[in-house]
């Protein structure tokens, strides 16, 4: 059975009343890399044209391999390719509330970003704020033990594991496998048969190497960081979706946007697929051109160490694996940690499927949650 991945409380869907819905993060609507870019890579094509006569086209993304795909289309400069003499200009967010945020105050027009984000900001507008447009991700989330302390799953009882943020993705998977073992814990407290811990991924690997959690269930590249510290992995949570897929990307666009500036999300939505293609083709030159932007971007390049094993673990898709965004929605419901969202028309994949269609590509579907 596939594990619950919905987040709830300050990243979740529609959460229960009592609890707040959405908090912003402290990066605001992103960081200062929102400007244009001005490399060799991202200069305008001499006679190009604007696109649907835009100035510019704003794009989020997180700063996660998780988000490789935005990060090797700008890195490659096949956004401003695409866009022709219409700018691409940027913003990095931390977390999927502030981007959300963003996109609703039209900060950014086209993020990528986490499915429960996405299912957030969708209810919370009734289905009027943003469509996700295409996939971006699956996996890269790995529980990781020290192997003195936990040397197999049933060790996990009893132990301190941490989670990224109290109701976050990898939050709410975690307490859904831990039901599943039979265990019980309070989800707000996280207290237990297990204690949940929840800490910032940035800090997780210092709070694991003093010893002060047992483990954590954690995305790439945090997962690997544990590792290069002496970790074990004990589960990937790959393991427990059919075909060993789900997803963990998405691409989002303001509504608005979308009806408006049709030409514009193409030339995105063909920048991203061509830099999947390349990224599929090419895995050790991505993986760098990827570790380069994060570089330029958060000012630090992974060491091989991590990037190597965390780049491995993720897989980079065009099919934004609709069935698992809806499995991920009713087993939260299930929990009883959130109100029964509505998701119909949540997809909008027409542009997404002409392009693939045009590059010979295989199209994808939405699985009953496409706009009729």
């Amino acid at each position: 059975m596939p594990v619950n991945r919905s987040t709830l409380l300050r990243r979740g869907v529609a959460v229960v009343a009592a609890l707040p819905l959405l908090t912003l993060a402290a990066c605001g609507y992103g960081s200062d890399s929102s400007k244009s870019e001005d490399s060799s890579k991202q200069k305008v094509a001499a006679g190009s044209s604007k696109i649907d006569g835009l100035d510019s086209v704003k794009i989020g993304y997180f700063g996660n391999l998780t988000h490789g795909t935005a990060l090797v289309a700008r890195e490659q400069g096949l956004f401003q390719k695409e866009l022709g003499a219409t700018k691409a200009d940027y913003a990095t967010f931390n977390a999927g509330p502030s981007e959300i945020e963003a996109l609703n105050s039209g900060s950014i027009d086209i993020g990528w970003i986490g499915p429960s984000p996405a299912i957030n900001g969708y209810t919370k507008s009734n289905g009027k704020s943003l469509k996700i447009i295409g996939g971006s991700a699956s996996g890269g989330v790995k529980l990781v033990v020290n192997p003195k302390k936990v040397t197999s799953l049933k060790d996990v009882k009893g132990k301190k594991i941490a989670t990224p943020q109290l109701g976050n993705t990898q939050d709410v998977a975690f307490l859904n496998w831990i039901a599943e073992q039979g265990w019980k814990v309070d989800a707000q407290s996280g207290k237990g048969d297990v204690t949940v811990v929840r800490t910032d991924n940035k800090i997780t690997p210092d709070a694991f190497k003093a010893g002060s959690i047992d483990g954590a269930w954690v995305p790439e590249p945090t997962a690997s960081k544990l590792v290069a510290e002496g970790g074990k992995v004990l589960l990937d949570e790959a393991s427990l979706w059919p075909d060993k897929k789900f997803v963990i990307t998405n691409i989002i666009v303001r509504q608005q946007f979308l009806k408006e500036h049709p030409k514009a999300v193409e030339a995105v939505l063909k920048a991203s697929v061509e830099a999947n293609k390349w990224i599929n083709a090419n895995p050790d030159q991505a993986k760098a051109a990827a570790n380069k932007q994060l570089e330029a971007d958060s000012g630090k390049a992974l060491k091989p160490n991590v990037l190597d094993p965390a780049w491995k673990s993720i897989q980079f898709t065009n099919d934004p694996l609709a069935s698992t965004l809806n499995t991920e929605a009713e087993h939260a419901v299930k929990a009883g940690l959130l109100a029964k969202p509505d998701l119909k028309g949540i997809y909008d994949l027409t542009i997404l499927n002409k392009v693939l269609k045009a590059e010979g590509e295989p199209t994808v579907d939405a699985a009953g949650l496409g706009t009729s």
